[in-house]
């Protein structure tokens, strides 16, 4: 099994419905893989086109519990005084690059973009995001056995 550390950069995203009624959004995305939960800042006032350029990083296991390999995207709009607005989510299977980087102690997707669709599943928007995975190297120490015997 291989451990070690999935990297996300959230770049930017654009074309993104504008659900607010004055003023304009405050996006924000909820990266989610696995139980583990990362939240970027919010880009205050930045519309229907924002821009973040964060890294968050999971610590990941392959092959692990389940089959579920993908990075669940949500975009929100922070709104002050009303519950956020869900404005939707892209997802990103990510199996084909861990396995790459357990066998060769990295991978990389560049940042690519990524369809966001909303609750109906129709399309409205794009969120470009890159994606790395770095294997742990685990210290392969040995203690005692017949190696470390006076025999």
């Amino acid at each position: 099994m291989a451990v070690g550390i999935l990297e996300v950069l959230l770049v930017r995203a654009k074309g993104l419905e504008d659900t607010d009624f004055l003023g304009g959004m405050d996006p924000y995305v909820i990266i989610q893989y696995k139980g583990q939960e990362r939240k970027s800042s919010v880009a205050r006032g930045a519309g229907s086109s924002p821009s973040w350029n964060e890294r968050f990083t999971f610590t990941v296991e392959y092959p692990g519990s389940g089959d579920d390999y993908k990075l669940t995207l949500k975009i929100m709009d922070k709104d002050t005084f009303s519950a956020d607005d869900f404005l939707g989510q892209a997802t990103i299977y990510v199996e084909d690059l861990l396995a790459i980087g357990a066998e060769n102690g990295n991978a990389e997707l560049h940042p690519s973009k990524y369809s966001v669709v909303q609750a109906d599943l129709s399309y409205c928007g794009e969120i470009q995001v890159g994606v790395t995975f770095a294997r742990k190297v685990e210290d392969e120490e040995e203690y005692g056995g017949w190696k470390e015997s006076n025999f």
